[in-house]
């Protein structure tokens, strides 16, 4: 008998699961591999269930002769066990990011004579119906407020994008790429971040935005988008407020709150000491964390700490003391932020933390640090990544310099060849 292995990576078994054992079955035993978490997570999947549910159920179905663990999405761990004769997909892998995958397993199995067979995809309203529900169920907010506690078990470092709106969220949902190693790379999460919402407002950033319009931004994020978000809450304001916004995030699906321990009037942490910036105390903070953690009602949410030492100049030592106190406050992550292009400080103190707490999470936002790769982050204890403002500063110069034009040559000729045809744009907003 030939061998004939194909993969999955669903919860539930549609049409288009059955067409493809149908089809692998005529070419021999039938072997299912089962993605694994850590690799699903990169190629824009998240299991609703386990691993083992998932082999389990591939299992049950009529025509399978084996289920084993699949440990990288190249197929590499597979191959060089099974040697499978054949591997049979659904042909939709020839486009896309996707195609990087299929054109690395065929040349794999080149080397001994092995054959890929693309079955044609499966569209039928059934099938379609599974895929919406499977979205679906991924936006609601029970499934997605877990995820980021989720993520963080599962891989070395959750990359997160700023969003300020339901097409940045969209971006930052569908952008999958081929990275260095073959493989395929996606963001794991989304920012909420109070500087991106008041720009796109056209007002400072200075909480003037208020909550209730700062939900709503959330909500047209969530209605097209699964991934979890991380929301931006500058202090969190009076303590008896904050326990409210921390019930609402909550019910909205939002899987963390970041917030710093300032207080008074927001004045952003660019400026450092160039404008008058109050911390509070270590005790004022820590009942502030305390109360929103007895205030919020599932163990999946988080609130995080921003220590704002470094930015203010206080120190190495202050930074760690308000690390250790707020995380026995309570606090879920500590973020650590610095306006130096130079990360050594951040190193420094993430090597020191972790000397004496190897667990609580750290959180970075390298937008002045800009030259440490995730990778090198990871190695210093860092868990989470925030990319908190790129897309907002990508996008106004572009915006800016494609009305300059159009003013200078009275039409719009001239800057044609750097936009995006709306037709795209409509795709990608149907395609949720």
């Amino acid at each position: 008998m030939k061998t004939v292995y194909t993969c999955f990576c669903t919860d539930v078994i549609h049409d288009g699961h059955l067409n493809i054992i149908k089809n692998a079955k005529e070419y021999g035993c039938v072997t299912v591999g089962c993605l694994s978490d850590r690799e699903m997570i990169r190629c824009t999947k998240f299991p609703t269930t386990t691993e083992a549910e998932r082999m389990e159920l591939y299992r049950s179905i009529d025509g399978v002769d084996d289920v084993i663990l699949q440990d990288d999405m190249l197929y590499d761990d597979v191959i060089e066990k099974l040697r499978p004769d054949y591997v049979v997909h659904g042909d939709n892998w020839k486009d896309g990011a996707e195609r990087a995958v299929r054109e690395h397993v065929e040349k794999k199995l080149a080397e001994y004579g092995g054959q890929i067979i693309d079955v044609p995809y499966t569209f039928s309203e059934s099938v379609s119906k599974v895929d919406r529900r499977l979205k679906e169920k991924l936006g609601m907010p029970e499934y997605r407020r877990k995820r980021l506690r989720q993520l963080i078990g599962m891989t070395p470092v959750v990359k997160v994008m700023e969003a300020h709106s339901g097409l940045t969220g969209l971006i930052v949902e569908k952008t999958v790429i081929e990275g260095e190693d073959g493989k395929l790379d996606q963001f794991d999460a989304m920012w909420v971040s109070s500087l991106c919402d008041s720009t796109a407002k056209g007002k400072p950033d200075i909480e003037l935005v208020d909550m209730t319009s700062r939900f709503r931004t959330i909500e047209d994020i969530t209605e097209v988008t699964t991934k979890p978000i991380i929301f931006d809450g500058d202090t969190g304001g009076l303590t008896e407020h904050f326990v409210y916004t921390v019930r609402s995030l909550e019910r909205l699906g939002v899987s963390a709150v970041i917030i710093e321990d300032k207080k008074g009037l927001k004045k952003n942490s660019l400026f450092g000491t160039e404008v008058e910036q109050t911390q509070a105390t270590i005790g004022e903070f820590c009942e502030k964390i305390a109360a929103g953690k007895k205030a919020q009602l599932t163990d999946d949410f988080m609130i995080i700490a921003r220590i704002e030492s470094l930015i203010l100049e206080k120190g190495m030592d202050d930074a760690l003391e308000r690390a250790h106190a707020f995380a026995g406050a309570g606090a879920d992550g500590i973020m650590i932020h610095s306006r130096k292009k130079d990360p050594a400080e951040i190193v420094e103190f993430c090597d020191r933390f972790r000397q004496t707490d190897k667990t609580t999470p750290i959180v970075v936002v390298p937008s002045s640090f800009n030259v440490i790769t995730e990778a090198e982050l990871a190695k210093h204890g860092v868990n989470i990544v925030i990319y908190a403002n790129q897309l907002t500063r990508s996008a106004f110069p572009a915006m800016q310099k494609t009305a300059e034009d159009i003013l200078r040559y009275h039409r719009a000729k001239e800057v044609d060849d750097r936009l995006m045809p709306i037709k795209e744009i409509i795709t990608l907003i149907d395609e949720i």
